[in-house]
C-alpha cells in the first residue's frame, strides 16, 4: 500500500531509528510496522511505553513528522503445558536455588516496572513458607474480599494487583505446612482468585527446588521462568540447579537476574564487589541465556521494600528504577522473541467457576 505521509527512505530511516533504540532487528521492526495513508504504526509485543517519547523526539530529529506515527504494545499469549487461566496471558515465575539473594525484592519491582512499561500486572506471592509480598506492598494487614464466599477478588496495590497467603493466614500457621498442604494452597490461591485481565501474572517462589516449584512448573500454567542470584560461588551453585529443574520440566527460562552485584559508596562513587564479582554474567553464559540486569546492593531498596513504597513508583527517574525498568524491558523482550515460546492459539483456556 502507497503512504503520502513517508517516502520508502523517510520509513527505512524510521526503522532503523526504532531499531537501534529498542535493540531490534531489521525484521523484527519491519514485523511491528502497519502502513496506512495517515501514519505509520508501530505495535511492539513487548513493554516499552516510557521509551516512546525518546523515539518520537528521534523521529523529530530527523526531520519527519513525528506525530503521524503511533506507538504502542501488545502482549500475546504464550503457548504453556498446561491449559492456561481465564484472563492471564503469561505467568512468569521469579525464582532462586537458595534464599537471601533478594528474590522477592526483584519480583515486585519487575512488576512494578513491567507496568510503568505499560503492561497489566498481578503478583502471586507463591512463597507459602515466608509470604514477604504483603509488606513490600505496604498491606500485611489487607483481607482478600469474596462476593461468592468461594473466589476471593485480588488487593490492589498502585494498579499492580496481588494475592498471599500472607493475606490469608497469620505467618506462624504459614511456616508450619507440609509439603503437600502448602502445593494444595498455592493452587487454591492461584485458580480461586478473580483475576483481571493480566499480560503479566508474576510469580515470587519460594527458594530451592522442592515440593512448591515442582507444583509450580508441572501443574501451573507457567510460561517461563527468571532465576535470581548474587555473584558469589555458592549462590550460583544453587542458581545452576534451579535453572537445571525448570529445563527438565520442560519450563523455558527467560534470563538470569545479578543481584546485590556491587556496593557503590554514594560519597566517593567507588564500587566494592561485596558478593565477588561477574558470577551472575559467566552463569548466563555457561546457561546460554540472557542476563536481565546487575543490580547493585543500596539501602533504598530494602528501605522501600520495607516500608511497602514499591521504587518505581516513589523514585521512578532514580537510577536504581532505571535498572529495574531495564531488566523489565528485556524480559519482556525475551518472551516475546523466545524460539522456544510460541503465540497460545490453540490452548483452551480454564474458565472459573
Amino acid at each position: 500500500m502507497s503512504n503520502i505521509i513517508f517516502n520508502q527512505a523517510q520509513i527505512q530511516q524510521i526503522c532503523q531509528l526504532i531499531g537501534q533504540m529498542l535493540s531490534l532487528s531489521e525484521t523484527q521492526t519491519s514485523d511491528c510496522l502497519t502502513q496506512t495513508a495517515q501514519n505509520l504504526q508501530f505495535c511492539f509485543p513487548f513493554v516499552c511505553e516510557q521509551d516512546f517519547p525518546v523515539i518520537l523526539d528521534g523521529i523529530d530529529e530527523l526531520g519527519l513528522d513525528a506525530s503521524k506515527v503511533i506507538l504502542s504494545c501488545e502482549i500475546a499469549a504464550k503457548k504453556t503445558k498446561v491449559n492456561r487461566l481465564n484472563k492471564i496471558k503469561n505467568i512468569i515465575a521469579i525464582a532462586s536455588g537458595k534464599g537471601g539473594v533478594g528474590k522477592s525484592t526483584t519480583a515486585v519491582n519487575l512488576a512494578f516496572a513491567l507496568q510503568a512499561q505499560g503492561a497489566k500486572v498481578g503478583i502471586l506471592d507463591a512463597d507459602i513458607y515466608g509470604p514477604s509480598v504483603p509488606i513490600m506492598l505496604g498491606n500485611p494487614n489487607a483481607k482478600p474480599q469474596s462476593e461468592d464466599n468461594k473466589h476471593m477478588i485480588p488487593l490492589s496495590c498502585q494498579g499492580v494487583v496481588a494475592n498471599s497467603i500472607g493475606y490469608l493466614v497469620p505467618n506462624e500457621d504459614a511456616a508450619v505446612w507440609r509439603g503437600p498442604m502448602a502445593s494444595k494452597a498455592l493452587q487454591q490461591i492461584l485458580n480461586e482468585t478473580l483475576w483481571p485481565e493480566l499480560d503479566y501474572l508474576i510469580v515470587d517462589m519460594p527458594p530451592g527446588t522442592g515440593d512448591i516449584q515442582l507444583t509450580m512448573a508441572q501443574m501451573v500454567p507457567l510460561t517461563a521462568a527468571v532465576v535470581v542470584t548474587t555473584p558469589q560461588d555458592i549462590a550460583l551453585a544453587d542458581a545452576t540447579k534451579g535453572i537445571a529443574m525448570f529445563n527438565k520440566v520442560n519450563i523455558p527460562v527467560l534470563g538470569v537476574v545479578e543481584n546485590m552485584s556491587y556496593f557503590q559508596c554514594r560519597k566517593c562513587g567507588n564500587k566494592e564487589f561485596v558478593f565477588a564479582s561477574g558470577g551472575g554474567q559467566t552463569l548466563a553464559k555457561e546457561q546460554s541465556l540472557e542476563l536481565l540486569a546487575q543490580l547493585p546492593l543500596d539501602i533504598q531498596i530494602r528501605e522501600h521494600a520495607d516500608q511497602g513504597t514499591p521504587l518505581i513508583i516513589a523514585q521512578p527517574d532514580s537510577e536504581l528504577a532505571q535498572g529495574y525498568l531495564h531488566a523489565a524491558k528485556k524480559m519482556s523482550q525475551q518472551l516475546a522473541y523466545s524460539k522456544t515460546l510460541n503465540t497460545d492459539d490453540s490452548i483452551p483456556i480454564v474458565e472459573k467457576h
